[in-house]
């Protein structure tokens, strides 16, 4: 894949934090708070080992995603653009003291993404609410 780059180090969850997002604006994270980054995380009403179950079936069911690492709390996908094989980073993070799924989207290439990483966290977020 010419366009995929490397995959990023700084990912995974610290202090209860997924990595910021960079100052470009192709990322999307809920714990960021500046408007470019900033979208709302997931909310269920399930246990919160359902919620990140229904969330492992609805990246499983999308078209070039491919699970990376998933543990009881998070879960790291990578999506592919079906035209070049650009490569962004997704990330969920069961947070159990906020009820909510943190999410973080990211290019790793490239400063725009035409708001294609908060197309992909809105996409499964509509998945998400129907389940």
């Amino acid at each position: 894949m010419v366009f995929a780059g490397k995959r990023p180090h700084n990912l995974g969850v610290s202090d209860g934090k997924l990595a910021p997002c960079p100052n470009s604006p192709n990322c999307v994270s809920s714990q960021s708070t500046d408007a470019v980054h900033q979208i709302a995380p997931l909310t269920y009403t399930s246990n919160p080992e359902n919620a990140i179950a229904s969330i492992k079936g609805i990246i499983q069911s999308l078209p070039r995603t491919k699970i990376i690492t998933e543990s009881s709390e998070y879960l790291y996908a990578e999506f592919k653009s079906a035209l070049l094989g650009f490569v962004d980073d997704v990330e969920f993070y069961l947070d159990r003291n906020k009820n909510v799924i943190q999410v973080r989207s990211a290019s790793r290439l490239g400063q725009s993404d035409l708001g294609v990483n908060r197309q992909h966290i809105e996409q499964i977020r509509a998945k998400f609410n129907e389940v």
